[in-house]
Order: structure tokens, then C-alpha cells, then sequence
């Protein structure tokens, strides 16, 4: 499923290609399941941080098997099950990763809820345990809540002990946000709104969190959202910023100087190449997690590959709940 120019999900096309060879270090992967995520949204209107070379194909979390070992390549073989985090490529039925990136997946668990989890939790539990600092009785405000990281922060936040309120767009949402754990969820209008609204905005975040405050906020949404949840922090509290498909916002400073709190950037992929030790621990972390039954990818639908496009522009609309997944 490649997208050739820049432009939304209706600008992709189904094509054959050559075969791709894996090169030393590298493994050539069965794609069976890929996962869409936000990013994909993104890439193929060349709005991502990274811009690969046309003509590709989006899917940026991919669940498979091993076809073909590269030249220096240890400890994999034909036929083992993994689950990598390429940045795209995954939606074709064979890709080729860096083997340093690839992740065992257990006989256990399927490929469309390993394809699933990497992304979303290793982004919340980063966002979480490192950027904001979590722990036990923390007030923790999830926005978007009933998205793929949203869920996630619900899952990891009650896993580490904390008070989660998740806010979302609607009553279904709601519904999903407390199955994964909420102690709370409240349904929040549709932006943009004027400065009135921001205000209400504001108000209805507060009365959630409480009169001390969220000690962190998960702002996965951006947009006209972010003022007015960060006016609902805590003293000291930590404001992490994980994305914007809402838009990028400016927030206005004195407000964290008035709150002594901080204003946390989140970016899990950079994360992860510069600390491949700690990202590694997060992991292992993650799938004890979800052996205990604490946490465990929702996903909400799946499509086939010649239905990718639709599987981006559901994601594009914000129609999602959990994560949708393409399989191969």
C-alpha cells in the first residue's frame, strides 16, 4: 500500500514491488499484523519529523514472522515471532527492519495485539514512569483518553497506583476509559473554542481533578485543549505533551510559573535510540504487565491491506477507539 505523493489515505494505492532483501544487520519480516497509529496520518502528508523516500508504505508497528537473516545478524532465525516499531513500511505483506529493533512476541499472544502494544505503551509508560514521574495517589488527567495511548496512560496510571480522570469527546469513549480502570471520565465538548469556552473548558477539568489539582497531565490532543488542562495543574505538577492532532498550541508561560509546575516533552522513538537499555527495562516491564492482566492492547477493528487507507482515515477523523489494526 504505497503512497506515492503526498496527500490524505485516498492518495494510496495497492501495487506489487520487488521483494526486499535483507542487508547485514537486518531482517527480512512476514508482516502479519501492522498497526495505525496517528504518525501515519502525518507521514503521508509529509507532516511527520521524518519523511522517507517515495514511493513507501505507512504502517509504522508491525507484528510478523522472520523469512531471512542478514549478514552479521545473532540470536534470530526463519520462523521467530517478533514485533518492531519501523516508523513505516508495515503495511506490505514482506519489510525489511534492523534486527537491533526487533522484539520477541510470545507463542501466546496473537499478532494483531502484538502488532498493538508497542507503540502506545512504551509512549505512555515512557511519558509516565520517566517524563512525569508518577506514583501512587498521584491525580493523573488523561485527555483523549480512549485513543491508543490514551487507554494505555488509563491502564499504566492505575497499574502504578494513581487516581486516573480521563477526559474524552463522547459517552462511548467515556464507556471505554473507564472499562480500561478511570476512576472518572468527563465528556468534553468539540473545540475550537473561544476564550469562553476555554474558560467552561478549564472549569470542567478542574471540578474533575479536584481542588489540589492533577499532578500530571497526558496531553496526547494539543490544540485548544492544552490551556486549559494545564490551568487544572497541580503545584509542581507535570504537564507532558505527547501530541497534536488537534493542533500545536502556545501555552502561556506565567501559568507555570504561577503553578511552579513543568512542562515535559515526550518523544518515545528518540527515547528509545539514545537509551536502548532503559527502553528495553520499560518493555520487559510492559510485558509483565500484560501477562498479569493489568494492561493489554484494545483494539477496536481490523481491515484488510487493500483496506489500509481506510484503517488511516478513521484515525485521521478521530473515530478510533483502542487501536485499529491492518493484517496481512
Amino acid at each position: 500500500m504505497l503512497s506515492h505523493e503526498p496527500g490524505g489515505p485516498e492518495m494510496l494505492r495497492l501495487a506489487d514491488i520487488p521483494d526486499p532483501v535483507a542487508g547485514p544487520g537486518e531482517l527480512l519480516v512476514r508482516v502479519r499484523a501492522a498497526a495505525i497509529n496517528y504518525p501515519d496520518v502525518l507521514i503521508i502528508e509529509d507532516k511527520y519529523q521524518f519523511k522517507p523516500t517515495r514511493p513507501f508504505a505507512p504502517g509504522g508497528e508491525v507484528a510478523g514472522e522472520v523469512e531471512a537473516v542478514g549478514e552479521g545478524v545473532t540470536g534470530w532465525k526463519a520462523g521467530d515471532r517478533l514485533i518492531a516499531v519501523p516508523g513505516h513500511g508495515g503495511l506490505a505483506e514482506k519489510t525489511v527492519i534492523p534486527a537491533k529493533m526487533a522484539i520477541r512476541l510470545p507463542s501466546d499472544r496473537s499478532f494483531t495485539d502484538g502488532a498493538a502494544l508497542l507503540l502506545t505503551y512504551a509512549t505512555s509508560i515512557h511519558a509516565l514512569y520517566d517524563r512525569g514521574r508518577l506514583k501512587a495517589g498521584d491525580t493523573l488527567l488523561v485527555l483523549g483518553a480512549a485513543g491508543g495511548v490514551g487507554l494505555a496512560a488509563v491502564e499504566l496510571g492505575k497499574a502504578k497506583g494513581a487516581r486516573v480522570v480521563a477526559a474524552v469527546s463522547s459517552d462511548a469513549k467515556a464507556g471505554a476509559a473507564r472499562a480500561a480502570g478511570a476512576d472518572a471520565a468527563i465528556v468534553y465538548p468539540r473545540g475550537p473554542f473561544d476564550r469562553d469556552g476555554q474558560k467552561a473548558l478549564a472549569q470542567m477539568f478542574k471540578d474533575a481533578v479536584g481542588p489540589e489539582g492533577a499532578n500530571v497531565i497526558y496531553d496526547p490532543v494539543g490544540g485548544d485543549y492544552a490551556e486549559p488542562a494545564l490551568r487544572s495543574i497541580a503545584w509542581e505538577g507535570r504537564y507532558l505533551v505527547v501530541g497534536f492532532p488537534a493542533g500545536i498550541p502556545k501555552l502561556p508561560l506565567n501559568l507555570t510559573l504561577l503553578k511552579s509546575c513543568d512542562v515535559c516533552g515526550v518523544f518515545w522513538g528518540a527515547f528509545a535510540a539514545r537509551d536502548p537499555k532503559a527502553n528495553a527495562a520499560h518493555v520487559a516491564e510492559l510485558f509483565r504487565l500484560w501477562g498479569e492482566g493489568k494492561i493489554g492492547p484494545k483494539v477496536s477493528a481490523t481491515y484488510p491491506l487493500e483496506r489500509g487507507g481506510e484503517a488511516i482515515a478513521a484515525m485521521a477523523a478521530r473515530q478510533v477507539i483502542g487501536k485499529v489494526v491492518v493484517t496481512i
